[in-house]
Order: structure tokens, then sequence, then C-alpha cells
């Protein structure tokens, strides 16, 4: 077996591939969706071996995990791309614009709110998407869908901020694709350009809805310890 060969069949090479794969069945260019590694649970000496293969945008759920670990492994490397994909808590709002490049999970006016005061008061403007609750979840975070476009009119009106579009975490039990194509459809009625959907389980199916993020974490890192957390 050649050393090209055994590097195509690396986890990370495998997620790449099949991303590949899918943009070319969607008839997409492949450069249109960002893997978003979710690194989330997996400690440093875990995650350099997928920044040495030259992966360079990395997923959290937690402001104080990531802050715990992700200073560090920047200093060292260049060019990482830090991205919120968990809930956040208005009184975190601080701490994550310092942090991240994007958040995800945009849910909320206190939330809104507070990141307008926060991207003022330091100058940065993190790539921001409203989280959706497609399947009406009680126990998930994400504005509802029929509740959507009014959240998306009062963060630009009167909030000021810039969403540039929509994250969804579809039930477990239910068939991905009919959530993909309803966050699609609110993102392009209200002119947003991204879209943050699919994981490990169901990330091509995403792409051929038009995801431009996917937020994969089991297929590129194994298993992690179970949490109470649906799989990224």
């Amino acid at each position: 077996m050649s050393g090209a060969t055994h590097v195509l069949e690396t986890p990370l090479a495998k997620v790449r591939d099949q991303i590949a794969r899918a943009c070319a069945e969607a008839g997409r260019d492949p450069t249109s969706v960002m893997l978003v590694a979710i690194s989330k649970t997996f400690d440093a000496d875990t995650i350099e071996p997928v920044i040495a293969a030259g992966q360079r945008v990395f997923g959290e759920n937690r402001v104080q995990e990531a802050k715990a670990k992700w200073p560090a492994l920047k200093q060292r490397h260049g060019g990482i791309e830090l991205h919120l994909v968990g809930s956040l808590q208005s009184n975190k709002a601080k701490e994550a614009v310092a942090l991240f490049d994007a958040i995800h999970s945009v849910d909320r006016p206190s939330l809104a709110e507070a990141l307008a005061k926060e991207i003022a008061r330091q100058g940065r403007t993190p790539t921001l998407f409203v989280e959706v609750n497609t399947g009406a979840e009680p126990q998930k975070a994400g504005v509802l869908p029929e509740e959507t476009d009014a959240f998306l009119k009062a963060c630009r009106e009167r909030y000021g901020l810039v969403i540039a579009g929509l994250m969804c975490l579809p039930p477990a039990h239910e068939p991905p694709a009919p959530h993909f194509a309803l966050t699609a459809k609110i993102a392009r009625r209200n002119g947003l350009s991204l879209l943050s959907m699919g994981m490990s389980a169901d990330f091509p199916l995403a792409i051929e809805f038009g995801a431009t993020h996917v937020r994969v974490g089991t297929a590129i890192f194994g298993e992690r310890a179970a949490r109470g957390e649906t799989q990224a």
C-alpha cells in the first residue's frame, strides 16, 4: 500500500472526499462547503494531528471549554478559525465575541442584544447564524420556523446585527431532508447565503440541500464520551 493511498484513508481525508463527491453530485463547487471539525470534548493532543493534516476550522459547544484549550493551540498554529456551535448564554457574549470567528446559535432577543453590544465594543465581527428549531423540540434551543422571519428582522433593525445564515439541528428520530429543505427555504426568502446544516450521519444530504457549513465531529475524531448531547 502506498503512502498516498494510506493518507486518503484517514478519517479527515475520507470526510473531505465525501464532501467533494456530494458536491459533484449536487453540481456544486467543493470550495462552497466549509468543513467545521467539531472538537468539543477532545483535548489538544487529539486535535493536533487533525491540524497537522491541514484542517483549520473547528467547532466547540462551550465557551469555557474552548477558552481553556484554543488560545494555546492558536499560538502554535496559524490560520485557525473557531466556531461556536452550541447554545450561548447572554452573559457569555463578551467571551464568545472575543474568542470565536463564527457563532451558529443566535436564537433570542436577549442574546442578540448582548452580542450587538459586544461587537460594537470590541470591534470584532464574528459571522452570525440564527439557529432554527425546525422540529419545534421543547428541549432544544432555536427559533421556531414560523417566528424566524420576525426574529431576523429584529436582529437587523433593532439590534443592528449582520446575520449571515441559518443553522439547524434536525430531530434525531426524523428524516433530516425536510428540515434541511425548510431551513434553506427560510434562508432564501430572507436573503441569507449561508446554511449550517449536516453532521457526521447526514452531511452529504445536507450538501444536496445547499449546506455551506457542515459540522462533523465523530467521523473525524471518533466517538466521544456521552454527555447527553447529539453527536456532531
